[in-house]
């Protein structure tokens, strides 16, 4: 009988192109002391104009569909969290599964911006516990760099393109635990990607009030729903917003033996891509051991979030 599902397999991509502090620089008025010391960040990469975010998604979810041992057509349901795909329809999900070779599976995008690879891997793991999927691809891809305002210091120093990807299956022991999610309405218009073209743009004072205080007695609800002491955890992987966000917050959840993923550092904020991103590196560099409980916390976008404890692959 199944009771549950859990991470089979993970994988990740990011474009070659690496732009530095030092490069932005010298085309907007900033510099790499002030952006290190703002947010933390070192680098990003970004994706070239003939590679969308489709291809990106597809990349990492072949990379962890090759270490899951399964095979293409046992991949019965997609959902792919982005908020930069340009195009309507075809949906990415649909998209990836054609690139991919996949034979009849249900594809669905979700928009929750950067809490939304928490929001699908939450979706798949209630359809895996309903008996409506048996294994999925769930995947975070953005190319936020295509929707950066390159003149303004405050957000383009943020923004980098990549993808990450996890295999989920039925599970007889659980491997994710629940999902804790709501949202903030009243407050979605501090971060925000409107217009035609669209354009990021974020009241940057009032997310890190809120991240650093509403969010970590959340978090530890999360541990809480999945019974895990937060002091048990080995990882904490948060949406890559800000090193300043990540780091307090990680703190006073009381993560105290755990691993924090600190990717932003290299990878720039990723939005929807950056915790599968940043947990699949951990997992790929051995930092974390197999079975090891990890806090995955998205938050952002309308400044939704959504929580679980996972057993990693």
């Amino acid at each position: 009988m199944t009771h549950g599902s859990r991470v089979l397999a993970l994988g990740h991509y990011q474009p070659a192109r690496v732009l530095t502090n030092d490069d932005l620089a010298a085309t907007v008025d900033t510099s790499d002391e002030w952006i290190r010391t703002r947010v933390g960040i070192r680098t990003r990469h970004i994706a070239a104009p003939d590679e969308p975010v489709d291809r990106m998604a597809a990349a990492a979810a072949a990379k962890a569909l090759a270490g899951s041992g399964l095979a293409a057509e046992d991949i019965d349901l997609v959902l792919v969290a982005t908020c930069t795909a340009v195009d309507r329809s075809p949906n990415t999900a649909a998209r990836v599964a054609a690139q991919l070779g996949l034979a009849s599976p249900a594809t669905m995008d979700i928009n929750v911006v950067c809490a939304g690879f928490t929001h699908a891997l939450a979706t798949a793991d209630h359809a895996i516990r309903a008996g409506s999927a048996a294994r999925a691809l769930v995947i975070g891809v953005e190319k936020f760099t295509d929707f950066a305002d390159w003149t303004d210091r405050s957000t383009c120093v943020l923004v980098g393109d990549g993808a990450g990807a996890a295999v989920v299956v039925a599970s007889e022991e659980p491997g994710i635990g629940p999902v804790v999610w709501g949202s903030v309405p009243e407050m979605g218009h501090a971060v925000r990607i409107e217009g035609n073209p669209g354009r990021f743009s974020q009241e940057g004072q009032s997310v890190y009030r809120w991240a650093t205080t509403q969010l970590p007695p959340i978090a530890r609800r999360v541990c809480e729903q999945a019974g895990v002491r937060p002091e048990d955890l080995a990882a904490v992987v948060l949406h890559q917003a800000n090193l300043r966000i990540i780091e307090p917050v990680a703190r006073r959840i009381g993560a105290v033996n755990a691993v924090i993923a600190r990717d932003v550092v290299d990878s720039g904020n990723t939005s929807a891509a950056s915790i599968p991103l940043a947990l699949s590196k951990l997992v790929e560099r051995g930092e974390v051991e197999p079975g090891a409980p990890a806090l995955l916390f998205g938050f952002g976008g309308n400044l939704s979030y959504a929580g679980q404890v996972i057993r990693c692959p």
